[in-house]
């Protein structure tokens, strides 16, 4: 399960305090450790400075919470951060969204775009203005018949079952589905439910899938309900180089129109 070591980028701004405060309760959820990261551009002393004072801010806002604190160079923070998960053996990488952006939706600054389309290790976005409930109340994954999607859909129902929290799967319907239509996908739904259940240790009951309908992938998203406490998993595209994100054009969207914090698995994760 993803979160046994969790990286956190942190910026001076609301979105690294944010990035910070789901860091923090994915590691209170999961019991793994704790990373925290400033990036600052390579060869540039007064820059690595700045970093450190800016880690030394992030280590104020953790109070008692344990951390390995780290400053990194790199051209960008996204490939800063990609470079340090894999130095430090982090499976998880955890940012936030731009400032400016729409209150609970998440934004997809310069260091999630790299990551998203990059990255070796899992990748977590918080929304604009999210504060972590005080618990998880289910996990959905975002399912399309696909095998990237099946291994989604068996790691996340073993993550449900040590988690203790229902597992959901939501389908897209949007528009003109093709062949099959609507009935096509609730039949790949009741597949990925079986699955579900033959992968973990998951009551029968605490299994759902939902068909979302609309005309666009933000109107599908609206016609689901979202718990606070709600964590969406995607998987990465098919175009995803082995054991890297890489997210496609129907992902990034959801991504944009989703109320809650999204992670989104490498190609070939377990």
């Amino acid at each position: 399960m993803i979160g046994d070591h969790v990286l956190a980028g942190y910026v001076n701004d609301a979105g690294g305090r944010e990035a910070l405060d789901l860091a923090c309760a994915m590691v209170a959820l999961t019991g793994g450790r704790l990373s925290v990261a400033t990036v600052h551009p390579p060869d540039l002393p007064a820059a690595a400075g700045e970093a450190r004072t800016l880690l030394d801010q992030a280590a104020d806002l953790l109070d008692d919470q344990p951390a390995d604190l780290h400053v990194q160079a790199g051209r960008s923070v996204g490939r800063g951060l990609t470079v340090l998960a894999s130095r430090i053996g982090a499976d998880l990488i955890v940012v936030g969204s731009p400032e400016g952006g729409a209150r609970g939706r998440i934004g997809v600054g310069a260091a999630a775009d790299h990551l998203l389309h990059s990255a070796t290790e899992a990748v977590m976005l918080a929304p604009s203005g999210h504060s972590p409930p005080d618990e998880l109340a289910r996990l959905t994954v975002m399912y399309v018949r696909r095998p990237q999607c099946d291994d989604a859909v068996i790691r996340a129902a073993q993550a449900a079952e040590r988690l203790e929290v229902p597992l959901r799967l939501v389908t897209l319907a949007v528009g003109d589905v093709g062949n099959g239509g609507p009935d096509r996908l609730r039949d790949d739904l009741a597949l990925a439910i079986r699955l579900a259940i033959d992968s973990a240790d998951l009551p029968p009951e605490e299994v759902s899938a939902e068909l979302a309908e609309g005309d666009d992938v933000a109107d599908a998203l609206d016609d689901v309900d979202w718990l606070d406490g709600e964590l969406l998993v995607c998987a990465s595209s098919e175009d995803a180089a082995a054991h890297r994100v890489f997210v496609g054009e129907v992902a990034l969207k959801v991504l944009r129109a989703a109320p809650c914090p999204v992670a989104v698995l490498p190609r070939g994760y377990f």
